[in-house]
Formats: C-alpha cells, sequence, structure tokens
C-alpha cells in the first residue's frame, strides 16, 4: 500500500476514534474548587495554616489512589486550599498521616528526582487549554521542583525551569503542612479568565501509594492537564509591569593548555518582559553559563554520536515548545549547537528569545549570535517554532532554524523547515490513550553538493502509539535521506528506511502480596538503506520485568542482532571492525532496590556476541543517604571486550557527593574518570538563593590527564582548571 493512503488512514481512525469517544461517551464532572481574593491581607510563610483566610475557601479533598488500589480512597486524608491577592497565589496544603514518624524526606536540593520521598505536586493550566501549564512539587524538607508542562508525553515536565517561587513546610503531629507562594509574574497567563485547570498529587513513599484530587486512572497523568479539575474566583489578575532585570557579575580565573583565554571578570544582563500576559520576551548580553554542570562521562564503544542534554539556563526556560514529534527519533532543534563546539564553550555575545501563546498558537523564537574563538568564526543562530492546538488534544507544529556566518565554518550557511502533527486522544475505546503522528524535516543543500534532492536532504515518519496501563504497542516508519544533516540539529544516522513495532503486556497479579506488576514484551527493528539492502534486524524480547510491593525491581532481557557495517570503523585506537556481516545474541539482567531506603543500588549485568568477539558489561549504583540532606553515589561502569584482533578492557568511574543544609543551600561535587581518554575530572558548586532569584555561585572546575597505566598510579598532569565566583540579582518592576 502506498504510503500516502497509510498515512490517510491512520489519520482517518484517530480523528474519528478521539470523535467518537468525545460524543458517545458519558465524562463525569471535574472537581471544582473555588479561590477567593484576600485583598491586602499578608500570609506569613512559615508553613503553618493558622491565618483565618485559610479557612475562608473550602479545600480540596478526596484524593483518589492511582497505585496501588486505583479507584479506592487515599489511604490518609489530605485538604488543599487556594486563596490568592494582586501579587501572588497561596496554595496551602494539609497533609495527614497517621505516623509522622514514618514521613521520609532525604531530598533538599532544588528538582531533585523525588522517587526517595513524600511529595505533593500540583499543576497549572493557566490557559485552561488542556495542554500546557506550570508543575510544582516539595517534600516534607521543604525541597523545590518545578517545570514547565508541554504537549506530546506522559511525563512532558521540562524541569530544567527554576521559576521565581517559593514555600515552607512544617511536620508535625497529624502529618505534615506546607504553605506555597507563586507569584503572578512567574507565570504566563490569559488575564481573561477566571478559571484554571488545576490539579494535585501526593505519594505516602513508604506505602509506595501515589493519590490524585482529579483524573485518579492508571492511564492518566498529573502532568497531562486534560485531566485537570478547575479552580474558580480568579479576578482581576495582572502581572504588575511584566519587566525583570537580572543583571550578573562574575570574577573567573582560567587556566588551560590548549591555550584558551584567562577571563578574570566579566558581567552580564539578562533581560525578560511580558509583551502580552501569555508571551514573554527575554534578552540575554554577555552570556555567561559558569553555573552550568558538567556532562556525565560515557564509555562509546558503537560507531555513533552520543547526545548530552542541555544544561544551560537561557536554552532551558521554554524549551519545551521546540520538542518535535517525541519519540521519533529525529532532533531538528537541539540547543546545544549555539555556543559549544567539541566541548569547548563558544562565547555568546546575545541572544533574545520569545514564548508564550497567543490563543491556538504556542510559540518560541530564538536568536542568537557566537562569537569568535580561534579558528571557529562568529555565527549566527535563528530558531523559530509555532505549534496550533488541534481538536481537544492534538496540535499542528512548524519549526524553522537557520546557521549563517560571513565565514566558512563546519556547517555554513543552511535553512531548515520542518512540519509535525499529532493526533492524539485519551478517549479511544472510552478511556484509553492513542498517538498518531507524522513528520518531514528537509534543510537546504550544501555547498559542497549543491545538486542533492529534496529526498536526500530530508526525514520523514510516521507513528502510531497506544501508551496504556495493561497493553502498550507501537509501530512506527522513518526514513533519513543520505545528505541529511541539521546544522542546529542532532542527528545521529543516514541514508536508511526503519520500520519498528513493539507489544508489550503489563499485567498486575491479584492476590500476590509481592509483585505490584509485572512486564513481558517484545520489541522488532528492521532497517535497510535506500536502496532496500538490509542494514540491520533486530528483536529484542523483555523476559520479565517485575516491580515489587516494596519498589524494588528486577528484569532480564534476550536480544538477537543481525547487522550489515557498510564502512570500517575503529571501535577503540588500534582494534578496526571492517565490512560484513554480524550476528550476534546478547542477554542482560538487571536489578534495584528501593530508593527510600537509607541505602540502595542498582546493579546490570549483560554480555553476548559483539562483532568479531564477545563482551560484557557490569554497571552499578551505590547511593547512600545517612540522614536528610547528605547524598554520596558511587557509579561504574566496566566493558570486558575480546574481538578476532584482540581484547580490550574501559572503566569508568564516578563519585557524586551533595550536602544541603537547607532548600536555598547546596554544595554538589562530582568527579569522574575513564581510561579511555584517561583524564579525571572534578566539578564542584556551592549555591545560595539569597533570595528566590537572587543566587550566588562558587564554582571550581579541574581536569588532569593521567600518564601512568591507571588512576592509581597518581601520574596526573593538569589540562584545565576554572575558578569563579558568579552573582545575579533578579528584580521585579
Amino acid at each position: 500500500m502506498n504510503n500516502k493512503y497509510i498515512i490517510q488512514l491512520l489519520v482517518v481512525v484517530c480523528v474519528s476514534s478521539s470523535a467518537a469517544a468525545q460524543m458517545t461517551q458519558t465524562q463525569k464532572e471535574k472537581p471544582v474548587i473555588e479561590t477567593r481574593d484576600i485583598g491586602t491581607f499578608e500570609i506569613k510563610l512559615d508553613g503553618v495554616l493558622d491565618e483565618e483566610v485559610w479557612r475562608s475557601v473550602t479545600p480540596a479533598t478526596g484524593f483518589i489512589q492511582e497505585e496501588p488500589n486505583e479507584g479506592e480512597a487515599c489511604t490518609e486524608k489530605s485538604e488543599i486550599y487556594v486563596i490568592y491577592n494582586k501579587d501572588n497565589l497561596y496554595i496551602g496544603a494539609k497533609l495527614y498521616d497517621s505516623d509522622p514518624s514514618g514521613i521520609l524526606a532525604y531530598q533538599k536540593r532544588r528538582d531533585a528526582w523525588l522517587v526517595t520521598d513524600d511529595r505533593f505536586m500540583l499543576i497549572l493550566d493557566t490557559f485552561l487549554d488542556g495542554r500546557t501549564g506550570y508543575f510544582f512539587e516539595i517534600n516534607p524538607a521543604g525541597l523545590l521542583g518545578d517545570g514547565i508542562l508541554g504537549s506530546g508525553g506522559h511525563w512532558n515536565v521540562n524541569k530544567s525551569w527554576d521559576g521565581i517561587w517559593d514555600t515552607r513546610v512544617v511536620i508535625d503531629d497529624d502529618g505534615w503542612t506546607a504553605e506555597i507562594v507563586i507569584p503572578f509574574r512567574t507565570l504566563n497567563f490569559d488575564p481573561d479568565l477566571d478559571t484554571w485547570g488545576i490539579n494535585f498529587q501526593r505519594t505516602i513513599r513508604r506505602k509506595n501509594e501515589d493519590a490524585r484530587w482529579s483524573g485518579y486512572r492508571r492511564n492518566q497523568n498529573l502532568t497531562e492537564p486534560i485531566h485537570a479539575g478547575r479552580v474558580t474566583g480568579l479576578k482581576n489578575l495582572t502581572q504588575g509591569k511584566g519587566l525583570e532585570i537580572k543583571p550578573y557579575v562574575i570574577a573567573k580565573n582560567q587556566w588551560s593548555s590548549d591555550g584558551i583565554p584567562a577571563n578574570p571578570q566579566d558581567k552580564g544582563l539578562d533581560l525578560s518582559f511580558n509583551i502580552t500576559s501569555g508571551l514573554k520576551g527575554s534578552f540575554t548580553y554577555n552570556t555567561d553559563f559558569a553555573e552550568a554542570e558538567v556532562d556525565d562521562r560515557r564509555v562509546n564503544l558503537t560507531r555513533f554520536p552520543m547526545r548530552f542534554r542541555e544544561k544551560r539556563a537561557f536554552f532551558l526556560e521554554g524549551s519545551g515548545v521546540y520538542s518535535f514529534a517525541n519519540r521519533s527519533g529525529v532532533t531538528p532543534f537541539f540547543s546545544r549547537r549555539i555556543g559549544l563546539s567539541e566541548g569547548k564553550q563558544i562565547p555568546i555575545a546575545y541572544g533574545g528569545r520569545l514564548t508564550g501563546q497567543v490563543g491556538d498558537y504556542e510559540i518560541g523564537m530564538i536568536n542568537a549570535r557566537t562569537e569568535s574563538l580561534g579558528d571557529i568564526p562568529a555565527e549566527n543562530f535563528n530558531v523559530a517554532r509555532i505549534k496550533r492546538s488541534l481538536f481537544r488534544e492534538s496540535y499542528l507544529g512548524l519549526v524553522y532554524t537557520g546557521r549563517s556566518t560571513d565565514a566558512d565554518s563546519v556547517y555554513r550557511d543552511q535553512d531548515l523547515l520542518g512540519i509535525d502533527l499529532d493526533l492524539s486522544t485519551s478517549r479511544f475505546k472510552g478511556d484509553k490513550n492513542l498517538d498518531f503522528q507524522a513528520f518531514f524535516v528537509g534543510h537546504s543543500s550544501p555547498k559542497e553538493n549543491p545538486d542533492a534532492t529534496v529526498s536526500d536532504l530530508s526525514t520523514r515518519g510516521i507513528r502510531l502509539n497506544y501508551p496504556n496501563d495493561l497493553w502498550q504497542a507501537h509501530v512506527s516508519y522513518r526514513e533519513f535521506g543520505q545528505e541529511f544533516d541539521p546544522a542546529v540539529g542532532f542527528n545521529t544516522r543516514n541514508g536508511f528506511k526503519r520500520v519498528e513495532p513493539s507489544v508489550s503486556y503489563r499485567p498486575r497479579p491479584e492476590n500476590w502480596e509481592l509483585i505490584r506488576q509485572m512486564k513481558f514484551g517484545i520489541k522488532f527493528e528492521y532497517m535497510t538503506d535506500l536502496d532496500n539492502s538490509l542494514l540491520k534486524r533486530k528483536t529484542e524480547f523483555t523476559l520479565f520485568e517485575l516491580n515489587f510491593e516494596s519498589a524494588e525491581k528486577l528484569s532480564a532481557k534476550v536480544v538477537n542482532l543481525k547487522e550489515y557495517l557498510d564502512k570500517d570503523f575503529e571501535i577503540i585506537e588500534g582494534n578496526l571492525i571492517t565490512v560484513g556481516d554480524y550476528v550476534t545474541n546478547g542477554f542482560q539482567i538487571s536489578g534495584e532496590t528501593s530508593e527510600k531506603r537509607k541505602v540502595s543500588a542498582e546493579l546490570s549485568y549483560s554480555t553476548g556476541e559483539f562483532w568479531t568477539g564477545n563482551k560484557q558489561t557490569y554497571k552499578g549504583e551505590l547511593s547512600v543517604k545517612p540522614f536528610p540532606g547528605l547524598n554520596i553515589q558511587g557509579d561504574f561502569e566496566y566493558n570486558s571486550v575480546s574481538l578476532s584482533a584482540g581484547g580490550f578492557d574501559t572503566n569508568l568511574y564516578r563519585l557524586t557527593f551533595g550536602v544541603y543544609p537547607t532548600p536555598r543551600t547546596a554544595f554538589y561535587s562530582n568527579l569522574q574518570y575513564d581510561d579511555i581518554s584517561n583524564m579525571l575530572g572534578l566539578f564542584a558548586k556551592l549555591r545560595h538563593t539569597i533570595r528566590p532569584g537572587s543566587d550566588i555561585y562558587l564554582v571550581y572546575t579541574h581536569n588532569w590527564q593521567s600518564y601512568g597505566d591507571g588512576l592509581l598510579d597518581f601520574d596526573l598532569g593538569t589540562v584545565s582548571r576554572v575558578s569563579s565566583v558568579k552573582i545575579n540579582y533578579t528584580h521585579r518592576f
């Protein structure tokens, strides 16, 4: 069947299913709470709900379990109050607990992953569109976590956004209470609305229990605003003048063996302003990212580049809009292309950003200019992303990227244009999720190949996904042209066609006291070149995955792989893998203990054929949390490879150490070494939040080259070191 007709058929099925479900399914009324304006009354932020105004509104109650017993009432009582004044939204949470001594609160570092602790989470859908919004979470130790919600994904939170807000928490004989203040200036919203979407979720970690105020089904998620309840009574909301100035000053001392110039002191400025209450503009001058953490080291035994996540604040805020055809393996915009080249930081002279919503459109735009550094010339970058809401949960999107310079660069001048369609419904057959995606991305011809065709310079694909609790399935088809190379994007491989189906079954056995859920599945991948010659055929079986009631996990997989290598590649210095057909079989087993314990661990072992020989891989992690605010974690990876031309071993070690006296003071260090690069790296950062939005950072980075046979030979030479002090201050008008 022609691809065009397949796409048309799938679109009709998804749209028809969504429309039919919406017409025939009788939906329960969403829960509603009413807030009120408290006028000039000021809430003393101390975590104690003792002000009389808290009792002037009716709280949200009646939390329902998602886990472990879907649909049953939460085993502990919760009361959530919402009030506001002209400047702030206030959330008061009274989280009762029949055993306060069992409350868990290890983490204090901002945005720490709270799989270890009790927690309270909430979302705000400030445009009432069921697609976008804000995510906030706290724990009983007063940790702050936040993020931006975006469309297209079951856990669709960009937690790298750090909004300006605050909280205080108290543990008492009844459980724990919290007061949260969120300035309206922190949020984009529609001022004409008197109702927002809102939802709450509570985790009782010792019971592994999750309960939600609205949308408690396992096929639903807190971070999907379509399932949120409502808060009414919001009137006359403003963001003040909507102007935010954030200057910084930095003193830096650095030395590098490759001659990077010293930068003893500098200063810069971030400026944000609200064009409308839903659309924000930002400008950055002389940007410095001294506080950005180093990448985690990885050992790459493939012939493809590895992708590392963005950690720089300017490119993280509002970055959710740039997601493109999620889980389809195409990235037309990858922000690390701006200001980074082969691990080197390229100075950014200035940059501008526009993010927010206008009616049914979600918008993101970036303009940046980098300075020249050595042989790397100054460059201009432009990115534009628009998503148009369709139906109840779908969108049509466009993306544009441009990269140019006055001199030759790695990519030279290039313009890229892409379009993606996401048709989603959470009402397929009543209450199931179904998602269809289609995308096309193409860019201009490189100078060295001006005759390249549209097919050569583009990628396209479709995906049908059925992500539900007991059954999960998907099928996707993708084509990548031979010359596809996005200058402001990321791509690992060109010149192929790929079909990839998968299906898994995740039963929940009744009357099994130890096991909460199991998983069995199969995933198949069939890849050819553009002339339909086989490049890869991979079958992966999940023999079992066991999720225990105690939150421990155990899983095992087997993999069969047939691969045609079309080019020689050097897997490691002196070990060449030559063109030919390779058939390999492998096995992997992994397990982990619950992270709610003071001492937790993960361990995995894989073994099997590997090109012309065999490979065994051991990975492990040990985490120790002796008391709240102190985290120590060690990681290792060991590979033992034997090939027909010889063998080799690789080792990677990482030690992280964190001390967090309060949620506003954090010391974090990271020491890592691998014997491929023979580099030992130290990163240490002290951050103190003077007040929300204003921080002081002390950062030290040191890299050594090991000249001995191993790290313990202690024959080290400094390659680079940087020490810096950075202070930023946020003032809002």
